[in-house]
């Protein structure tokens, strides 16, 4: 095969149109393992591939790529460094976008080898023709680009030649390109931020996260939302947040929420200003942050009963994210009748309605009801159980109801809310209190989709695996359970069929 390859370089070499070459080359060099390929191609003119770039033939182009991306893979970063630079440097000016993602990948492992990366750290022309790639009309040209510049800076040496360099000047010359692109540098900004406090203050020094800073409270709102999708993403590390909170940030987010209810155009915003909060309760303290900003907590609770579903989805899901901690929960327990009201509100969002607005609410429900065996204390089990009793009057019946619906997603939904109860002892005596109810969890019969089997096997699994289910349910469901657990998610009861001789 090797010998082959060779051959078919040579052949390719000297015809003008070599289509069915290129065509058998690509048959070959796809059937080799990349690692057993290495050896072969190591020695090849591969500016006879390269070439053939130059046209605008489409199927050559492709055929042309197809073979270049396999054989480049099966190079090291160093000798591609060394010996196809030129090549590759062509292909991020090429007309064709599926050419300067060829190019911007391979330009992305070496700058991952600390002596491949050498080499491109001194070419400042080839840098700059990847910052020139993030203004390019394709967004998968552009995230190849800023992927292959935030892994240069995952060096000090990448981060002075980006940041300590002409190239500073070439990259907020193509942030000024437009809004779109401006922010395709924000992404690279936050990505080298987020790797360590060292790389956040080269970002800081050079103005762009200030710049960033200073579009959340720009005039555009649809700006001023990616702004805020941007600065959450910052806040992901703690060097990120500590940043934020010195530069007083959390504080004005807070009182972009306040100030919202006077803004007509707040709903484009908004969502994003209560996902920031969220995040950083789940990342620092829930009480922490809902202390600190009641803003916060109090327009998560306002938006339950917003009549826009993009802001009631918005706060189930940060009410479940709150909720899912032990810490979450006492927080929103502190605030009493308050959260008392959400919850009923959280009753009827689930019972009608949207079914992705009702899925979404039985989510939440399930992660503020949850709790694990390590952390079923006397008081969070009074907790839990109070609240689901505030969803109806009969709650069992309710969740009950809402699973045998014909809906795949709102009957696994309820179902992980039947999950969530099981493994706590006020949730098994509901069970074995309710008519029917042990029967309905063995029986295989309701759900028949992978999902639905998944999720009545992971309720059998949780209340198999309490210490208390043995006693509470008795010997005779616990069996069945297990008996059942044993059996698999999938298995089906062979059905006995009887023939008569003489029947049609």
């Amino acid at each position: 095969m090797a010998a082959s390859i060779e051959s078919l370089f040579v052949e390719i070499a000297s015809l003008e149109e070599p289509i069915e070459e290129l065509q058998t080359l690509k048959t070959a060099v796809l059937s080799i393992p990349v690692s057993a390929l290495r050896d072969t191609v190591s020695g090849l003119r591969l500016e006879v591939i390269f070439s053939l770039l130059n046209t605008n033939d489409r199927e050559k182009i492709e055929l042309c790529v197809d073979i270049l991306g396999r054989i480049l893979l099966a190079l090291s970063p160093v000798h591609l460094a060394q010996n196809c630079r030129v090549e590759l440097q062509a292909g991020l000016k090429h007309p064709d976008d599926t050419v300067k993602i060829l190019a911007l990948t391979q330009i992305g492992r070496m700058v991952l080898n600390h002596e491949a990366v050498t080499e491109i750290q001194n070419n400042q022309d080839i840098l700059r023709e990847v910052i020139h790639c993030i203004r390019g009309e394709k967004m998968s040209v552009a995230k190849e680009a800023i992927r292959a510049l935030a892994k240069l800076s995952h060096s000090k040496a990448g981060l002075d030649a980006l940041f300590r360099s002409d190239l500073l000047k070439d990259l907020k010359d193509v942030m000024a390109t437009s809004d779109i692109v401006r922010y395709r540098v924000y992404e690279l900004i936050v990505d080298i931020s987020s790797v360590s406090p060292v790389s956040l203050g080269y970002c800081a020094n050079s103005s762009f996260i200030s710049q960033l800073l200073g579009e959340l409270t720009g005039d555009d709102v649809l700006v001023r939302a990616t702004a805020i999708e941007m600065v959450t993403t910052l806040s992901h590390s703690q060097h990120g947040r500590q940043y934020l909170a010195q530069q007083g940030i959390m504080d004005k987010i807070s009182n972009m929420i306040t100030g919202a209810k006077s803004d007509p155009f707040s709903s484009f915003y908004l969502p994003g200003l209560v996902k920031f909060f969220g995040n950083l309760a789940i990342m620092d303290s829930p009480q922490h942050v809902c202390e600190t900003y009641p803003a916060f907590q109090n327009k998560v609770f306002e938006m339950t009963s917003d009549p826009d579903p993009v802001m009631t989805g918005v706060a189930l899901d940060t009410l479940g994210v709150l909720g899912s901690t032990v810490e979450g929960k006492q927080v929103l327990q502190k605030t009493g009748e308050k959260f008392n009201a959400v919850l009923k509100r959280m009753s009827q969002l689930a019972s009608g309605g949207a079914t992705e607005l009702r899925v979404r609410c039985l989510e939440a429900i399930s992660l503020l009801i949850t709790l694990q065996a390590e952390q079923q204390t006397e008081d969070l089990l009074v907790l839990t159980e109070s609240w689901f009793h505030l969803l109806s009057n009969q709650p069992m019946e309710m969740i009950r109801n809402i699973s045998t619906q014909p809906f795949p997603e709102l009957h696994c939904s309820a179902l992980r809310i039947f999950t969530a109860i099981a493994p706590q002892p006020w949730g098994q005596r509901l069970m074995i209190g309710t008519p029917g109810f042990m029967e309905f969890i063995v029986d295989r019969s309701t759900g028949p989709t992978k999902e639905a089997k998944d999720a009545k096997f992971e309720l059998v699994g949780a209340l198999v695996s309490s210490s208390t289910a043995a006693d509470i349910l008795g010997s005779q469901h616990y069996l069945r359970l297990r008996s059942y657990l044993r059996e698999g998610a999938y298995y089906v009861t062979a059905v006995a069929t009887v023939t008569t001789e003489g029947a049609d």
